[in-house]
């Protein structure tokens, strides 16, 4: 899935598209300095930090610098990413392979691969130190949003993945109070790949943090009809029609009536 990035690998970089919408006509006329000053501005704008910007992205953090040009951090991630290299090249901005020429849909498979990779690599950041750090502001403050589960009262929820493969299944909220978890609100959010979060990532941040663990929920919602309680008998299913060794009987008395009083 390509998020139409605003970046060419044929030399420089363009400016991301997050910046023109920060960014009106009336301020750049009222702008005040150099001429080059916005420009500059612009071009600090590191991939990442523009990625992470992105409409359904919010449950990104960004990954530092340091950790995705450390090669012990990326072990393996060459055979599951396609054009890794022009993808690692696109992440981390640098211009190493920008001599090559690409047509469009080489740009848009670089594009997707990037994706893809940067994905990978934040799952195993958000496993460091430095990543649950980042991830723990971003659940005081809600971003992953709230449990819709009544009885859990808004409780703040927690990105996880139901598998650490990619393209298995999409991101889901965890909710540590009644331990379950949910479709996120935003259509966006929801079309993320679960494995960019994996399955460890939330419970090894109670683990880390665990002042943050809420107590489990104490009250239930109990079905009621006219008022009262439903017995555990009335949800049984009924027998099937004849699936009753009595009832089958009491067919045959009633077809045959002399055959009843014979018995008798």
């Amino acid at each position: 899935m390509s998020h139409g990035y605003n970046y060419r690998l044929d030399g420089a970089r363009r400016t991301p598209h997050f910046q023109d919408d920060l960014i009106s006509d009336s301020e750049t006329e009222e702008s005040e300095g150099p001429s080059g000053s916005v420009e500059d501005e612009e071009e600090e704008a590191s991939w990442i930090s523009w990625f992470c910007t992105l409409k359904g992205n919010e449950f990104f953090c960004e990954v530092d610098e340091d950790y995705v040009q450390d090669e012990f951090n990326l072990s393996g991630l060459a055979a599951q990413v396609p054009y890794y290299d022009y993808a690692l090249d696109l992440i981390l901005d640098s211009e190493s392979h920008t001599s090559e020429a690409f047509n469009d849909e080489q740009h848009e498979l670089i594009e997707t691969a990037a994706e893809l990779l940067y994905g990978l690599i934040h799952a195993r950041f958000i496993l460091t130190t430095r990543g649950l750090s980042q991830m723990l502001d971003k659940f005081k403050n809600c971003e992953f949003g709230r449990c819709p589960r009544v009885h859990c009262n808004g409780q703040a929820c927690l990105a996880v993945g139901t598998s650490d493969n990619p393209r298995q299944s999409t991101v889901k909220i965890y909710c540590p109070k009644c331990e379950d978890i949910y479709y996120p609100r935003s259509k966006f959010q929801g079309n993320v790949d679960g494995a960019y979060f994996g399955t460890t990532f939330p419970h090894l941040m109670l683990l880390t943090y665990p002042s943050i663990r809420p107590a489990k929920p104490t009250c239930t919602y109990v079905p009621r009809v006219f008022g009262f309680k439903l017995h555990p008998s009335a949800t049984q299913r009924p027998l099937p029609q004849g699936a009753g060794g009595p009832s089958r009987s009491r067919d045959r008395e009633l077809k045959n009536p002399q055959e009843g009083r014979r018995k008798a």
